[in-house]
């Protein structure tokens, strides 16, 4: 008897402390609407598995992809609650609350992909991020991932401004990105994503805008078999961390979240060429032709465009421009 009782007191400090540490360990779970194997979902997958490795097993991560968690808008609900505890987003959906990322969506911001880089790397993407994170939005701002150059695809050629006129062309359900496309002398039309293969099939539409991975994926060059590289959009996307788990996490942990998040920014975007390039060549095998155009009178005809909804960030629309 009294041994046992004598077993059970020594066993309970051990007990305690193995409480104590399961209780230590923070459980991620990362959101992310594209598909496995998608460049984003590698990255932030291998992200995660740095995170496991170097907190040893005080940090545990699971990736759910194909959108099993919700829209993007129900994400970033649950992230701001605590129940997702990362994701990454599309900028679209953070504008509302923080008008500063805003000004990555504006039309021709960067002069090219190398350009959007640098910003991304540098003193101005740092700066969006923490808008991010020092506004209401109960989230913390990680990173950046590539989300690809915007181009224009139709079923006749676009060589020039004056193709496009009158085109009924599909666009993400953004007054800017609408704006952006009549400006042009198209039809900007908001429509989802699902809807555009049939759209395109039907005539409802005559074209739509996208990076070559999505162009391929989702079957479109079957019905539009003209690329213009207009490079009209070039779109960053944040990776996100809800406050509340950021909040729980030490410093070096901390810390460790923000190293891994950066090193998964730049293991994406080596992904990303190679699976835009793959793209490409796939696209121009099945016989879709890529139209290089003049950009500059595109870049025109959209100054009302940066004028109207860039007017408040006038003076970064600046210091963008004179990144070389």
């Amino acid at each position: 008897m009294d041994f046992k009782r004598t077993f059970l007191v020594a066993a309970l400090p051990l007990a305690m402390c193995l409480a104590a540490s399961a209780q230590a360990e923070t459980k991620i779970k990362f959101a992310e609407i594209h598909p496995a194997g998608y460049p984003t979902v590698v990255a932030e997958s291998n992200m995660g598995k740095v995170l496991e490795k170097e907190s040893k097993g005080d940090i545990s991560f699971k990736m759910f992809a194909g959108g099993v968690l919700g829209s993007e808008k129900e994400v970033i609900e649950q992230v701001q609650l605590g129940a997702i505890q990362m994701a990454r987003v599309s900028l679209g959906v953070v504008g509302p609350v923080v008008p500063e990322v805003n000004v990555f969506n504006m039309p021709f911001v960067f002069r090219d992909q190398a350009h959007m880089r640098k910003i991304i790397d540098g003193e101005i993407g740092q700066e969006i991020l923490d808008k991010i994170t020092n506004s209401d939005t109960k989230m913390v701002a990680l990173a950046w991932m590539d989300g690809g150059t915007r181009n224009l695809y139709t079923k006749k050629p676009v060589r020039s401004l004056a193709d496009l006129k009158g085109m009924k062309i599909r666009v993400q359900g953004n007054p800017l990105f609408i704006d952006t496309i009549n400006d042009m002398g198209g039809n900007g039309i908001a429509m989802d994503t699902g809807e555009i293969f049939s759209a395109l099939q039907t005539g409802v539409i005559d074209g739509a805008e996208n990076n070559p991975p999505t162009l391929l994926e989702h079957n479109h060059y079957q019905n539009a078999k003209y690329y213009t590289l207009t490079g009209h959009l070039i779109l960053p996307e944040p990776v996100v961390m809800s406050k509340t788990t950021w909040d729980k996490l030490k410093p070096e942990e901390q810390a460790l979240v923000k190293k891994a998040a950066r090193d998964a920014q730049m293991e994406e975007r080596t992904l990303w060429d190679a699976k835009s390039a793959s793209a490409e060549e796939k696209l121009k095998a099945a016989g879709v032709e890529f139209i290089t155009v003049d950009k500059k009178p595109f870049f025109d005809a959209t100054q009302p465009v940066r004028d109207k909804y860039g007017a408040q960030f006038a003076e970064l629309i600046k210091r963008i421009d004179a990144v070389q």
